[in-house]
């Protein structure tokens, strides 16, 4: 009980800014993980798992009805909704996916900013358990369970220096990320192999052409990317 009310305590209080070599380190460390080989497939999943949370939160919003997530290892995943097959609901569903990393990177970059580290974490722990209750095969299961207990033992037993240095890394993974799926989508979609992407049904859902989707996402990615940099950096121009 004692490190629970010590856990909550620091959720309350702001913490120092970080070193200079944790914030340049974690930038530098994610961008290897974001361009490397073996590490971007394992990373990726969490893209994934954060990318169809953003079409479940999007979509309850909506009020559509949520029937389930499931991840794939592949590092697919298929968010299943109900409701109006078309509309202004359908749509932000749709659209809610490749935006969603830079989004949440986005926000964990301002809470950093103002110094809540661990309501950054807090905040994506949260995330990962919402994605736990809706999530319906074994491997997406186990995704979402490595994934958060992750984020709990860091939070529970991690010293402040561990816990800005993750929290610092797995946001700077999440702006730095968010580009990659975009472009590894046209690609995919240049070659034929993606006629039923997000991109793809939006065009149809709106008459806008899937390129200018593609557009669309990338334009949030990496606004959000220059965005969160500035945030993130700015006390190395002071």
């Amino acid at each position: 009980m004692e490190r629970i009310a010590e856990m909550w305590d620091s959720l309350l209080t702001t913490q120092q800014p970080p070193e200079t070599w944790v914030l340049v380190g974690s930038a530098v460390l994610a961008l290897a993980v974001i361009v490397g080989g073996r590490s971007w497939r394992l990373a990726r999943y969490v893209v994934t798992l954060v990318h169809e949370a953003g079409h479940a939160g999007v979509a309850l919003l909506g009020g559509r009805r949520l029937h389930g997530i499931r991840l794939h290892s592949d590092t697919s995943g298929l968010t299943v909704t109900s409701g109006r097959p078309e509309g202004f609901g359908m749509v932000t569903t749709a659209a809610a996916g490749y935006p969603a990393p830079a989004a949440l990177g986005l926000a964990a970059a301002a809470l950093l900013t103002a110094g809540h580290v661990d309501a950054a974490l807090w905040g994506f722990l949260a995330l990962v358990t919402a994605v736990l209750v809706a999530v319906r095969n074994p491997f997406g299961l186990l995704t979402v369970v490595v994934t958060g207990g992750a984020l709990m033992a860091i939070l529970a037993w991690g010293s402040e220096q561990a816990q800005g240095t993750a929290a610092y890394l797995l946001t700077w993974f999440l702006l730095a990320a968010a580009p990659r799926p975009v472009v590894e989508l046209q690609r995919k979609r240049r070659r034929g192999r993606a006629p039923t992407s997000d991109a793809d049904q939006l065009a149809v859902l709106t008459g806008v052409p899937g390129i200018l989707w593609i557009g669309f996402f990338l334009v949030c990615t990496l606004g959000a990317l220059a965005l969160g940099s500035w945030w993130l950096l700015e006390p190395l121009v002071e």
